[in-house]
């Protein structure tokens, strides 16, 4: 498996790439923006995944998302940053990082963080489309349809969007869905549904769609077309 790991620290960035090695990954290692943003829009690469810092010289990491996204590339990204607060996660996450780890952070978490982004685990039944109240997802293309729009999800924004479209009327709790999309409790934080759930109810108001993803408080969630 190919990792890209963009970061402009020289120690830690060796340290990651040594661990990432000893874990049988592919490294190939960036210290600036410029060269980057090159390898991150080369599909020819064919990374699996990209560790992004966010503070770069030359071109910011946000910059490299946004160009990514743009470009309809959904290779799983995780952003590590010094930058902590909450509308700095947010800021990573709606320019379409899939998760964000705050340094100082344990080499443990990162490995386990690359684990849960770059697994799909067996519970998501890969259908070619799945269709319920005005919604269809095309799972391979990982594009979302709805009135005549349409828009392309990240990786586990399709997973979660399968999960209530392969049972569109039942309910599903947060621990079912952490076992569905990311295989377990142990290597995701709860914030993780939270920030998808965000993204999806976001995409849904985008193209203008009647169906949601309703709170069932103190239990989960449940997808529902709106009167």
């Amino acid at each position: 498996m190919r990792v890209l790991l963009i970061e402009d620290d020289e120690n830690l960035s060796a340290v990651i790439e040594e661990q990432l090695q000893k874990e049988g990954y592919i490294t190939n290692r960036c210290a600036d923006g410029e060269t980057a943003l090159s390898y991150a829009l080369n599909l020819e690469y064919g990374h699996d995944i990209v560790l992004l810092d966010r503070m770069l010289p030359i071109i910011d990491g946000l910059t490299i998302l946004k160009a990514m996204r743009r470009k309809q590339i959904y290779t799983p990204v995780l952003m590590m940053t010094g930058l902590g607060e909450l509308d700095d996660k947010i800021d990573g996450l709606d320019c379409g990082a899939d998760d964000y780890l705050v340094k100082p952070f344990h080499m443990k978490e990162l490995l386990a963080r690359v684990r849960a982004l770059t697994r799909r685990p067996t519970d998501i039944v890969d259908k070619e489309v799945l269709t319920a109240y005005d919604l269809t997802l095309d799972a391979g293309q990982r594009r979302l349809t709805c009135n005549g729009y349409s828009i392309i999800l990240t990786q586990k924004e399709a997973d979660v969007m399968t999960v209530f479209l392969e049972s569109p009327d039942k309910m599903q709790t947060r621990d079912g869905l952490l076992w569905k999309v990311w295989g377990g409790r142990g290597e995701v934080e709860d914030g993780n549904i939270d920030n998808y759930i965000h993204f999806l109810r976001k995409r849904l108001r985008e193209l203008g769609c009647k169906t949601t993803i309703k709170t069932v408080y103190g239990a989960g969630y449940r997808l529902e077309e709106s009167p």
